[in-house]
């Protein structure tokens, strides 16, 4: 019953993946939310960012942003990043998910979602039968309240953590420093 709130793999934030790696699995698409996975609420992209999605290129892998955020919201965030997005997608809805993959121009075998929220981000991607990376998510350091979804998520983490479905994309981090 759980199952579908559990992602892939859950990660400290989209900056410890090794895009190299998931290319080398076979996958060929990242598509991304934006709020909180890779900035704070509402906020501009950051230069790390945007080197980021740089760095995501040149592994070879195409990149989307799928959010419910509105269009003005998605073109000031990519203003220096070159990447398609689906804007009021209405996560999460699998049809969204889908279209991102059509977007791409690649099968849903080879795409992985990365979003900060199990009960919208990972339901969805699971929903649409799309490998997903749960991801720590980003606040600023003014933020401390927590609303009850991120209390509730906490629970399923615990449950994710005990359970066999967990690493299910397997080596995917980058290697700690030494």
């Amino acid at each position: 019953m759980f199952r579908r709130f559990y992602p892939h793999e859950y990660v400290a934030s989209v900056f410890a993946l090794d895009y190299d790696k998931i290319f080398r699995k076979g996958f060929r698409g990242m598509i991304f939310d934006i709020d909180m996975t890779l900035v704070p609420h509402g906020e501009d992209s950051t230069p790390q960012v945007d080197a980021l999605f740089k760095e995501i290129h040149a592994a070879g892998l195409k990149t989307l942003l799928l959010t419910n955020n509105d269009e003005a919201r998605v073109k000031r965030f990519i203003k220096n990043i070159d990447t398609p997005y689906i804007c009021d997608a209405g996560k999460p809805n699998p049809a969204a998910y889908l279209q991102a993959v059509e977007v791409l121009g690649i099968k849903k075998s080879e795409a992985i979602f990365v979003g900060d929220q199990i009960f919208i981000d990972t339901l969805g991607a699971n929903r649409s039968g799309i490998a997903n990376i749960l991801v720590e998510y980003v606040t600023a350091h003014v933020e401390s309240n927590i609303g009850i979804r991120r209390r509730v998520e906490k629970i399923f983490l615990k449950l994710y953590s005990r359970s066999s479905y967990q690493h299910r994309l397997g080596d995917i981090l980058k290697e700690a420093p030494t």
